[in-house]
């Protein structure tokens, strides 16, 4: 069974789905975008590099711009030079980001095809967002259960059966508008309070008070920064020290349990890891630890959801390894709204349920490149070629790179410590970019090739977990020159002969109706193409609670007849392959590990505050940074940061002026919001503020200052751990002053249209 409605009408614009309680208003910041001063009008090259410079003045250099028959000429010339002198292993397509809610008109899949069509390239693994997850969760659950929706309950069974969600990162809402490919119909928080209002407890463990939705049943427990896995240890200690922990559980359906509890006992090191061990660590007072240790004993279904924002630290496998722990002692694994859940809040796609339309995607045929890093290595990779990088238990050399090409993402927003990677930049001889606007990445481009906004093409979007698609139509004209990431990649194949190759012949319109009937062979109720355009979305009904899959219930069901994927067939609390490993960052169990920058350890008396680098509410990444909902949440330009009320007094700051956040890294400026709900020693700054340096002025240590607010300058490029790679952005100390007149006078131009 289907549903149809019209989305959109083009002559007003984008309009919510008529079902829909919570749409997102990011579409019309992009409206605005479209006509923005920040666009790329055409073609453009720079100077330096048509000079010879090999990168030298990237990212200071002025563009001239060329046509669209000599940009594409060039690209290809440069495909063909660096592969046959260096190998295709010297081309890295970094297209990592959300350029485009499409399905077709997808950057990684149109610039990857183009690619495999030259011989192939070195691409990446895993994902930012997460990196740590999807690396340690098929260690200890099996490789089924790694993707990011794969472990959480249904809403739907939350709904009805979770009597206690203990939630350790926060149910921060605004995350839910977003998706990758497209959300029609925001579910996640109505989901959320109808739980909370039929009855369910929500317990939010988080260091802000605005974590915690505004429900009925709720309740804020205040924590530092990256210490969840030390009180989720405590928690599991209680449970077997007070004969509450479900050890026929542990027994039938796990292995190391005897291990971990040697660990938790301290007979390993002669440290218990008691509440009142973890009240030193997290700061949260042993009789809460213990509070929430009896809440959870005494629940019926209680439900241990972590959100990915803690596998973005140092040593973050250890929280949600230690979260299947705690769910293992509870014995909630396998039953309807209980358990374990990673990523609840954190889109809206997690907890969704079924049915999902699966989506089949621009086929990027074969890559001969065997090499492929972790998404988050990307400095190592330009900073040691030809040096051994270790990932997830095997050893590979880093390949020497040299031509970057990206399309549909913004490295100088998503990496971490991008002082280093500005100058890490200099050393690939290409770099080439499709983007709609000047970013930093693009400035700091050989050839940029405009490339249009969503609003300016038609596409199929949806996302591959929903049950929703829409017809996008195109709204306007594309601005200037700009073409679709399609047309571009067509144009390069072309002066290599490979254009027929490139679009096997087809149209836009033809790719578009071949993809959706890519859909429709998976679910053959759905109408027709033309009918699909003509009403502009289709559903999927909704299925019935007692259909939708549970997590893990096979295994709880039948153990020997579904085994898990891992070595033992069953839940890993000890892991013999991580042992083999040999990591002196991840042991074989779930521990807790004190990281280089955290408020407990000895750099905190140099820089106090815990800085926290969280997914912006009010736009997507860097999208739309300059217009819309996220010009207004800006101060005098510049992203806000917030600090506690008692943090802002002791420094003589007040809410609303420029301030210098910094540490040995860099520094930048932003403006200064202050909260009654954040914890003291925390400070808070959204990512995606465009990266723009302040001219002639500089860090303590050298780098440039950046004016617009990115917190990245202030980040370490410290991995998770050398298991996973995962991103680390969210273990990083500051200090925070109030700016000069010299440094408050710089302001970021490209923010101001």
């Amino acid at each position: 069974m289907t549903h149809m409605g019209t989305l959109a009408d083009i002559d007003r614009g984008p309009e919510p789905y008529p079902s829909d309680s919570n749409p997102n208003p990011l579409p019309e910041a992009m409206l605005a975008l479209q006509a923005h001063g920040a666009r790329v009008s055409s073609p453009m090259v720079r100077v330096g590099w048509r000079e010879g410079d090999r990168g030298a003045r990237r990212g200071e250099d002025r563009f001239e711009p060329v046509s669209w028959a000599a940009a594409t000429r060039l690209v290809h010339d440069e495909l063909t030079r660096v592969s046959t002198t260096h190998g295709n292993e010297a081309i890295y397509a970094g297209s990592y980001g959300w350029g485009s809610a499409g399905r077709f008109h997808h950057a990684q899949s149109q610039l990857k095809r183009l690619l495999n069509l030259y011989g192939g390239f070195t691409g990446s693994k895993h994902t930012y967002s997460y990196g740590a997850g999807a690396v340690i969760v098929p260690h200890v659950l099996g490789q089924e259960y790694g993707g990011t929706n794969a472990c959480a309950p249904a809403w739907a069974h939350i709904e009805r059966h979770t009597d206690l969600m203990v939630a350790f990162g926060g149910f921060r809402a605004g995350n839910t508008r977003c998706d990758a490919g497209g959300v029609l119909s925001h579910e996640a928080r109505d989901a959320l309070a109808r739980a909370c209002r039929r009855g369910m407890t929500l317990i939010v463990i988080s260091p802000d008070a605005a974590d915690a939705p505004d429900f009925p049943n709720v309740h804020h427990v205040p924590i530092r920064p990256t210490t969840d896995a030390a009180l989720l240890l405590a928690l599991c200690t209680w449970l077997i020290d007070h004969g509450r922990a479900d050890r026929a559980f542990v027994d039938r359906f796990c292995v190391g349990g005897d291990a971990l509890a040697r660990y938790l006992e301290g007979r390993d090191d002669g440290v218990p890891k008691t509440a009142a061990w973890a009240e030193a660590i997290t700061g949260v007072p042993r009789a809460r630890i213990e509070w929430l240790a009896e809440r959870l004993a005494r629940a019926t279904r209680p439900l241990v959801a972590l959100s990915w924002s803690l596998q973005r630290t140092r040593f973050a496998e250890q929280p949600y390894w230690a979260a299947i722990a705690l769910a293992s002692h509870l014995g909630a694994i396998g039953v309807p709204g209980g358990g374990v859940a990673f990523g609840l809040g954190s889109v809206n796609s997690v907890g969704l349920g079924g049915p999902a339309m699966a989506a089949p995607g621009v086929p990027q045929g074969h890559n001969p490149v065997t090499k492929a890093i972790p998404v988050a290595a990307l400095g190592e990779m330009l900073a040691r070629p030809g040096e051994a990088l270790v990932f997830n238990g095997e050893t590979q050399p880093l390949p020497e790179i040299k031509l970057v090409y990206w399309a549909g993402g913004n490295p100088f927003h998503h990496h971490q410590d991008l002082n280093r990677l500005h100058r890490l930049w200099q050393r690939p001889e290409t770099v080439i970019v499709h983007e709609p606007v000047w970013s930093a990445t693009a400035t700091r481009a050989d050839i940029v090739l405009p490339v249009t906004l969503p609003s300016e093409r038609a596409d199929i979007a949806g996302s591959s977990f929903d049950r929703h698609l829409v017809y996008s139509s195109a709204l306007h004209e594309p601005r200037g020159q700009a073409r679709t990431d399609h047309a571009i990649c067509t144009a390069i194949a072309a002066h290599g002969g490979k254009a027929a190759a490139f679009t096997d012949g087809l149209t836009v319109e033809a790719w578009l109706e071949r993809l959706y009937g890519g859909y429709r062979a998976r679910h053959p109720e759905l109408p027709s193409f033309e009918t699909f355009k003509a009403h502009g979305a289709v559903s999927l009904t909704a299925a019935e609670p007692e259909r939708l899959t549970v997590p893990l219930k096979a295994f709880i069901d039948a153990p020997e007849r579904a085994p898990l994927s891992t070595p033992s067939g069953r839940i890993e609390l000890f892991s013999q392959a991580i042992e083999g490993f040999g990591c002196i960052d991840c042991g074989p169990h779930p521990r807790w590990q004190a990281p280089e920058e955290w408020l407990g350890g000895a750099l905190a008396r140099r820089f106090p505050l815990h800085l926290l680098s969280p997914q912006p509410h009010h736009r997507l990444h860097s999208q739309g940074d300059p217009v819309g909902e996220s010009a207004a949440h800006k101060i005098e330009g510049r992203e806000a940061v917030t600090l506690s009320c008692h943090d802002a007094d002791a420094r003589g700051l007040r809410p609303g002026q420029t301030v210098k956040l910094f540490n040995d890294r860099g520094a930048c400026l932003a403006g200064l919001s202050v909260s009654d709900t954040l914890m003291a020693g925390v400070a808070v700054l959204p990512t995606g503020a465009w990266l723009e340096y302040a001219p002639g002025l500089f860090a303590s240590n050298g780098s440039p200052l950046e004016c617009a607010g990115n917190p990245n300058v202030l980040t370490a490029d410290r991995p998770s751990s050398t298991l996973s790679w995962g991103c680390g952005a969210n273990s990083c100390l500051i200090e925070v002053v109030a700016a000069t007149a010299n440094e408050g006078a710089a302001r970021p131009a490209r923010h101001i249209d």
